[in-house]
Order: structure tokens, then sequence, then C-alpha cells
């Protein structure tokens, strides 16, 4: 009888995780879509530069043209990321594939750092080794349109980023954000050799790097939030609230969540009155794990500990209910 009652309290429950899993799916083919048309903008704005430089000389738009390059070839591990990331857990990895976004955002740093690298050599290399640059209406015209290429791509990759919680896919897109700004800064150096200063094209390109750089530091530190298994404040904030609204929840102890992917996953510790039976304490945990879910965005899997106790109790008679909608 009371195998039957708890699985009475568990079915009810199964069409929603299905939702859960349909909702995930979509939007990796929405990373997907996002990913392949960055390539595609970026990749165009990367040849068209790519042919004004071997006519120009320019190496600031050297620079440019290597740091749009690198950003468009980042599509790739991210694409790689998504599509497996639909795989399903197994029982060697039993969370799933979701973590390879976060290593596609360690090859997304490595690149942005080859980048800069390269970018910074050939601008101190001009330094050095003076050049006179050519058809300087042609450069400042591939600063144009390396900027509204970017700009298309870094509003594309943010919003899509931020909308299916994906912290690689928005920090692409701010780093195509400030390839936009710094496409512009060549016109600076198109600016400074139109009278007279040969030195102008080199220094926007030293410019150019330490952007670069700027845009690496933030990129590092998102992707090493990650890996460290950071939350934003305020969704802990929003899952512990969501607890304490349901009915017969007396206290609340510990709240974890971490990212995989673009889904996240939560264990939460509820106190609860001691003289619940099993069946009703099951109850409970059924309705603290709805209100996680429903709280909580991108939450796609809830673990709620119940206990009668605030100081823990006896662990071993802690009920644990799980539902993985992920």
């Amino acid at each position: 009888m009371l195998r039957h009652q708890l699985a009475h309290l568990v079915t009810p429950h199964s069409h929603e995780a299905m939702d859960k899993v349909d909702s995930a799916m979509e939007t990796s083919r929405e990373g997907m879509r996002t990913l392949w048309l960055s390539l595609g903008i970026l990749g165009l704005t990367t040849v068209i530069q790519a042919v004004i430089v071997a006519f120009s000389g320019s190496v600031a738009l050297l620079g440019d043209t290597i740091h749009n390059a690198a950003d468009a070839l980042t599509a790739v591990p991210l694409g790689i990321a998504f599509v497996l990331g639909r795989r399903a857990a197994n029982r060697r990895y039993t969370y799933g594939y979701g973590r390879a976004e976060d290593l596609a955002g360690i090859v997304i740093v490595l690149t942005i750092t080859a980048s800069s690298a390269l970018a910074a050599y050939e601008a101190v290399d001009r330094l050095l080794h003076p050049h006179d640059i050519t058809r300087l209406w042609a450069v400042a015209l591939a600063a144009v349109v390396g900027f509204i290429g970017n700009e298309w791509v870094a509003r594309h990759r943010i919003t899509t980023g931020r909308r299916i919680g994906s912290a690689a896919l928005v920090a692409d897109g701010l780093h195509a954000r400030t390839d936009g700004f710094t496409s512009l800064a060549v016109l600076l150096g198109v600016g400074g050799v139109a009278i007279g200063w040969r030195w102008a094209d080199p220094a926007v390109g030293l410019l150019i790097t330490a952007a670069i750089l700027m845009v690496l530091k933030d990129a590092a530190r998102e992707v090493y939030r990650r890996l460290m298994d950071s939350v934003d404040p305020a969704l802990v904030d929003a899952a512990e609230q969501a607890l304490h609204d349901v009915d017969g929840v007396l206290g609340i102890g510990q709240v974890r969540m971490r990212w995989i992917g673009h889904a996240l996953r939560a264990e939460a510790d509820i106190v609860v009155d001691p003289c619940l039976t099993v069946v009703q304490a099951h109850s409970l945990a059924v309705a603290a794990e709805h209100a996680l879910i429903h709280a909580v965005p991108r939450l796609t899997a809830a673990t709620v500990h119940t206990d009668h106790t605030s100081h823990g109790g006896d662990p071993h008679a802690a009920l644990a209910h799980h539902v993985d909608a992920g």
C-alpha cells in the first residue's frame, strides 16, 4: 500500500520533467543556430579584412583580422560542447555531458590568449621595422565592416547566452563586442598615417592587443567561476525564499547549486515536524521540489533532504527525495 501511495505522489510530476528535458534540448538547438550564424558573419568579415590587409600592409587591421578570425573559430569548441551536452547520462557520466561547455570555455580563453600574443608580436615588429601603408580608404572601410559584423554577433550571442544560461556564450559575445570597438580603433591608425605618423598604425595595433587582454580577463573570470561551481547569490536567495513559503517547512538548512552546462541542479535541506509519517514527509519534499523548480530559472533538477532537527540529526534517519527533470 505504501509503495502505491509513494508512486502516486511521484507520477504527476513525470510530464513536467519531460517538458524540462525538451526545453533544455531546444535551448541547445538555439545555441547551435547562434554559433553557426556567428561563424558565418565573422568568417565573412575576416575574409574581407584579410584581403584588404594583403594589399594595404596595415598591422592594426592585421591585428583586428587575427582577433576576428579567432573569435569566429571559437564557435567550433562551443558547437562541439552543445552537441555533447545533448547526450544522455550514463553509468560513467552520471550527470551527463553538460560540463563539456565549461571545457569549451577553457579553449576559448586559450584562443583569445594566442590571438593577443600574435597581434602584439606583429605590432611590435612593425614599430621596430616601419612599413608604409597604402589604400587608407580601404583600411577605413574594413574597420567599419569589422565593427558592424562584431556588434551584430555580440548582440545575438549575449541575448541567446543569457536566455539559455550559457556563460561561455555570453563571454564569447562580450569578446565580440570589444572586437567591434577595436575595429573602430583602426580608424585612429588610418588618421595618424594620413597626417604622416607612420608609428600610428602599429601603436593602434598595440592598443587592440590591450583591449583583447581586457576581454581575456573577463572571459577567464567567467570560466573560472563556472568551473568552481559559482552561482549568482540571488538564485540561492530565491531558492531559500521558495522553500520558506512551502507549508510544513519549519526551517532551512544548506542550499547548494551548481551549473552543468546551461542547466542548474540543486540540493536543499529542510526541517519538518518529527511526527510526520514517511508518506507525509515525502509529500512535503515533493512540494519543496516543485517550489524550487518553479522559483529558480533554469533549475532542472533538485534533491530535497528532510530532517526533524535544524542541526542535521541522525543522517541515517533523514529522508532524501529526488526528482531529475534534466
